[in-house]
């Protein structure tokens, strides 16, 4: 199981709750960003396990974020997520090099597990 996890949001509300519903099911939150840049530069500092990153970020959208930390061999599993549902992005989750999409609403940690297995 990924243990260490990086939460990119620009929200900080769902930045605290993510990171308290991560927390009380054993997962470590190793930090946390509010836009593109600084999740690549996280990432690459911080070297999580995996990343629940929003698509919707303020400079760089999450997919391209995803494309350039997956570039990286070593790079960790990057889960996307949105305030949207997954038919408003259609083709971009299927070419995304993320493991997986969870709807905001529906975030929980064993759909997260559940995404990580797969």
């Amino acid at each position: 199981m990924a243990e260490t996890v990086l939460i990119v949001d620009d929200h900080p509300g769902f930045r605290a709750a993510a990171r308290r519903l991560l927390e009380l099911e054993g997962y470590e939150v190793v930090g946390e960003a509010e836009d593109g840049m600084s999740a690549i530069h996280a990432a690459r500092e911080l070297r999580p396990d995996f990343i629940l990153l929003d698509v919707q970020l303020p400079d760089v959208d999450g997919f391209e974020v995803a494309e350039r930390l997956c570039v990286d061999p070593s790079a960790p599993l990057i889960v996307l997520t949105s305030s949207r549902d997954r038919s408003d992005y259609g083709p971009c989750l299927a070419h995304t090099p993320a493991r997986g999409f969870v709807p905001k609403a529906e975030l929980s940690a064993a759909g997260i597990a559940d995404i990580l297995a797969a």
